[in-house]
């Protein structure tokens, strides 16, 4: 592979293209820079384009994949920070083997191809050295883990490679549908029922906003066949070693979803009580949030204090800029999109703040865009006194114990060597670069509220800030 391609996504099996279309919008938040679509039946065809779901209509989509030849559909929605800008399309899911390809400026289609794939996760190269990956045209994991498929079936795969990927994969040699999740369920997958088929998706928000049914989460380890009736059968291959990334639960998860068991609501407000449990400085005379996740964090944790929680900020749109593609898209992101409401209850804002104390709670640190806007607005525009900035994640990048660069590896793109806000500084350093006092949830705090839920901190992966690497030894 020429070079590895670290993202975050959503993916889903449906039976109707009306389907896949609706479960791909729900699933948006997972990622915003690709979309795509392959239909199954007599035929596999696919379409990737640019952007966000609704930026190709239902109804033409139609019109490139009628009904007729196909029974079942894959969708995805793709972030790459890490990826290439210039080729896009191409990086884009599905990945294919085969099949004609047609380029139309923001949009390819590929018709006939034997096999296509759908991959949320990230897999090292490492893995594929035992397998010929020459005919490979973009270098990306996904297409890798096909080209492994293709030579070696899903149960080398799943023996194999023990992470990470929810994976599903349409073969013309084979009637079902193939979906592995590898054994460690570091990126999430659920099964559940649409109009009395079986489908698959990411989060089961895309079922519960779309009139389907849950089921369970994909079991790790197993290999699912769904047939084009819309039945299914599961297979276990190997034996579970489960590690998810709590990063899904802190950012990346819909704050409605249920992953793995565990709610995404109820942990973040777990996060927040035991924050201010943590850290509650007698100045603060307002509580407040950077838009959107950390709400339900800030909430709880104005209850637990007994202070007033207020509305500061606004987005015009629900991206996120953490997604964009790269960091001037991110800063664009950031400054079109985050801004100061006009009034707080009537008053004017910068009236309503001026000389006042704020903590600001925020979901974690990365690179410091978004707080660096934050800052911006509520000392230079508001004139507030002082806004803590809390983070209910511990700080993501440091060196580990181990003297290891952390980051992600494995499917959220925060590579190792990132360029992190908290990588070599005290808390102390980091607000004096921010210019405005920073603070983090503890490790054991954070800890403690995953444990409060059922998932002990041996169960999770914790790699980006400071635990063990969740595939030694597998």
């Amino acid at each position: 592979m020429s070079e590895e391609i670290g993202h975050n996504c959503g993916l889903c099996v449906t039976h109707s293209l009306n389907d896949v279309y609706d479960f791909i919008k729900s699933l948006q938040h997972r990622g915003r820079e690709a979309t795509g679509i392959a239909a199954i039946g007599d035929r596999i065809d696919a379409i990737k384009w640019e952007g966000p779901v609704n930026k190709f209509d239902l109804v033409d989509l139609y019109k490139i994949f009628p009904s007729p030849h196909y029974h079942t559909y894959f969708g995805h929605v793709r972030y790459a920070t890490r990826g290439r800008k210039d080729r896009i399309l191409e990086d884009a899911h599905p990945h294919v083997i085969g099949g004609e390809t047609e380029h139309r400026g923001n949009h390819i289609i590929i018709r006939n191809c034997d096999v296509a794939g759908v991959h949320n996760g990230q897999v090292n190269d490492d893995y594929f050295k035992e397998i010929d990956i020459n005919g490979l045209r973009t270098g990306c994991d996904t297409e890798a883990l096909l080209y492994f498929y293709y030579q070696k079936g899903e149960y080398e795969l799943m023996k194999k490679i023990p992470g990470a990927y929810t994976i599903a994969i349409a073969d013309r040699r084979r009637k079902d549908i193939i979906i592995l999740r590898d054994r460690t369920g570091i990126k999430p997958g659920a099964l559940g029922l649409k109009d009395g088929k079986h489908s698959v998706a990411s989060e089961d928000v895309a079922f519960s906003d779309n009139g389907g049914e849950i089921i369970e989460d994909l079991d790790p380890g197993y290999v699912y066949y769904l047939d084009s009736d819309g039945g299914y059968k599961k297979e276990k291959i190997a034996e579970a070693t489960v590690k998810p990334c709590f990063f899904e639960w802190n950012y990346i998860g819909r704050q409605d979803a249920t992953l793995d068991g565990v709610s995404v609501r109820r942990l973040r407000e777990l996060l927040g009580e035991i924050a201010a449990e943590e850290f509650h400085p007698d100045d603060i005379d307002y509580v407040t949030f950077l838009p959107r996740c950390p709400e339900v964090a800030a909430r709880a944790y104005a209850k637990k204090t007994g202070l007033p929680f207020v509305y500061v900020f606004y987005k015009m749109r629900g991206e996120r800029a953490f997604q964009g593609s790269t960091a001037d898209d991110r800063a664009a992101s950031i400054i079109e999109n985050l801004h100061l409401r006009d009034e707080i209850d009537e008053i004017p804002i910068k009236e309503f703040l001026e000389g006042k104390t704020l903590l600001c709670m925020d979901d974690s640190m990365i690179r410091g865009n978004n707080s660096r806007r934050e800052r911006y607005l509520l000392y230079e525009e508001a004139g507030v006194k002082k806004a803590y900035h809390f983070n209910y994640t511990p700080p993501i990048g440091r060196i580990g114990k181990d003297g290891k660069k952390r980051g992600c590896k494995y499917g959220v793109d925060m590579p190792p060597d990132d360029n992190f806000i908290a990588r070599g500084r005290t808390n102390e350093q980091i607000s004096e670069i921010m210019k405005m006092p920073v603070r983090y949830l503890s490790l054991d705090g954070m800890l403690r509220a995953y444990k409060k839920l059922g998932i002990e901190e041996n169960n999770l992966c914790t790699f980006c800030i400071g635990g063990p690497d969740p595939l030694k030894g597998l």
